[in-house]
């Protein structure tokens, strides 16, 4: 198997998400292991300072990506933030990457491919540095980054990694386009997919109850 065919067989279907998308954000973050929330938050972060997290999030500024189910649960998620008082043009250029995967989700590899498509669209939004403020503890994430050429400097407890991007490219472009809206489309299959098991399962709940009362009726 080739390196495309193979990059094509491990394809993962990444979705931007918006406002109407704010609760599923909530319970996905709420849904991890009190150990990955310590990781995601850098502190043993309470049920309410998560929702105030999930509040705060800009999505007119910032980018959320997420990746879903066959169940529509949104089982891995990253977060795209950039400075929301941006002074200089050096930090209008920096993006600061987070990440946050479900326990029966990990291991394979979600972390790492919402990081690349987080470099994507950084770049084609004009971005030249990706950043990622983590625990030193927190080996998965700078695993991460560490893999994709950034440089990550350790100051005890907490460690930074900075990652330069290349300048966009027509490329880079379609690529993200073309991403974007095929996971658009898978979405629309599982969510169709999802109403019509609902759809059966009244169906069979229906007969059931049918087929109940006329065994009564024949006693």
């Amino acid at each position: 198997m080739t390196t495309a065919d193979n990059a094509l067989f491990q394809w993962v279907p990444i979705r931007s998400l918006a406002p109407r998308h704010r609760e599923r954000a909530a319970q996905h973050l709420l849904a991890l292991e009190p150990r990955d929330r310590y990781l995601r938050f850098g502190y043993a972060a309470t049920d309410e300072q998560v929702r105030r997290y999930v509040d705060g999030l800009d999505f007119e500024r910032d980018e959320l990506f997420g990746i879903f189910n066959r169940k529509l649960v949104l089982i891995a998620m990253a977060h795209l933030a950039y400075a929301p008082e941006a002074k200089t043009p050096e930090q209008r250029r920096t993006a600061e990457f987070g990440v946050s995967v479900l326990k029966q989700a990990r291991g394979r590899g979600y972390g790492a491919r919402l990081f690349d498509r987080a470099m994507l669209h950084a770049r084609n939004r004009g971005c030249d540095r990706l950043f990622i403020h983590a625990l030193s503890e927190n080996s998965a994430m700078l695993k991460i980054a560490a893999n994709a050429g950034a440089t990550v400097q350790r100051d005890g407890p907490e460690s930074e990694a900075w990652l330069k991007l290349p300048p966009d490219d027509l490329a880079s472009r379609v690529d993200e386009l073309v991403s974007q809206q095929a996971a658009e489309l898978d979405f629309r299959f599982k969510v169709h997919a999802h109403r019509m098991n609902r759809l059966m399962g009244m169906v069979r709940d229906v007969g059931d109850h049918i087929s109940e009362k006329g065994r009564i009726a024949s006693e």
